[in-house]
């Protein structure tokens, strides 16, 4: 070969090697991208609240910690009281305990907050959500009164 057929060919100037950019593929897909538990915690926490139906989340128990937790000043509400979650590379599974309202259809709750909280999970972190399990732990009768309405009546 001529060495001006070389000049033009960059690929035999090289040694036979391609000659392409730094780094090589999408700069989108360098490195890798994990999520804690706790922010698909989080994130179903908010979506199962969002459903019509869901009076609260968590056991009576976590509950009632969690309404001395909230009364602590920088305690907050806890978004993932009832949630538990276990995060792979590529997939998540959840167990949500909630508490309903009384005269609701508890399966249209259920279905109601397994798509809320798929769709949001999938949504927001691109996780595959293999399976929501939901424990119905208590009914909100309307006589009742909250845990937290309690709380204000007995701190002025």
């Amino acid at each position: 070969m001529t060495e001006s057929s070389q000049r033009n060919n960059p690929d035999i100037g090289s040694g036979g090697k391609t000659l392409g950019k730094r780094g090589g593929g999408d700069p989108g897909t360098r490195g890798r991208t994990t999520i804690a538990d706790g922010v698909v915690e989080k994130i179903a926490g908010m979506a199962a609240r969002d459903v019509a139906g869901v009076h609260a989340m968590g056991s009576g128990l976590s509950r009632t910690f969690g309404a001395v937790r909230d009364r602590v000043p920088g305690g907050g509400k806890s978004v993932t009281r009832g949630v538990k979650a276990e995060v792979g590379e590529s997939q998540a599974a959840l167990d949500l305990e909630i508490v309903v309202e009384y005269g609701v259809s508890i399966s249209d709750v259920a279905r109601d907050v397994r798509e809320n909280v798929v769709a949001a999970v999938e949504r927001m972190t691109g996780l595959e959500v293999v399976e929501v399990n939901i424990a119905v732990s208590d009914v909100k009768l309307p006589d009742e009164e909250d845990d937290e309405d309690e709380s204000e009546q007995r701190v002025q």
